[in-house]
């Protein structure tokens, strides 16, 4: 029985997690469209980088976060189905590390149906952005 319980919720969990993936990814998606196809204002890139010193996670490890450009406002956006506080910390070390490499302080924004309480007033207190639908 435990053993059917342990798979079951290993189950659960890997469904979720994919399917955080495809809203996340489909939450991209929408906002590359309406930002660059619909405004033409902004360019959408995506910025892959190989932090060998392991300055975001603790470890080396590749940092990957889309990037808004215009003229010289970049902007580093992340999406997350549910915004918490780990969320906020990584996107800031992100962007310090973005400033590091490129030269450019980026504004950082956060985009979510919703955020945890903690994680809103990490990010005032950090300078990051947040657009999400409600608090939790």
């Amino acid at each position: 029985m435990q053993s059917g319980i342990e798979k079951l919720t290993s189950s659960v969990t890997a469904l979720s997690y994919r399917y955080g993936l495809f809203i996340e990814e489909t939450f991209r998606e929408s906002i590359k469209y309406l930002v660059s196809d619909l405004l033409r204002v902004y360019q959408v890139r995506r910025w892959t980088y190989y932090d060998s010193e392991g300055f975001v996670f603790g470890h080396p490890s590749v940092i990957d976060v889309d990037v808004l450009i215009r003229d010289n406002e970049h902007i580093l956006v992340e999406y997350r189905t549910s915004i918490d506080r780990g969320d906020v910390a990584e996107l800031y070390r992100e962007g310090i590390l973005y400033e590091r490499v490129n030269r450019v302080k980026p504004r950082l924004l956060i985009v979510g149906p919703a955020i945890r309480k903690r994680a809103l007033e990490l990010a005032r207190g950090l300078g990051v952005e947040v657009r999400a639908s409600g608090v939790i």
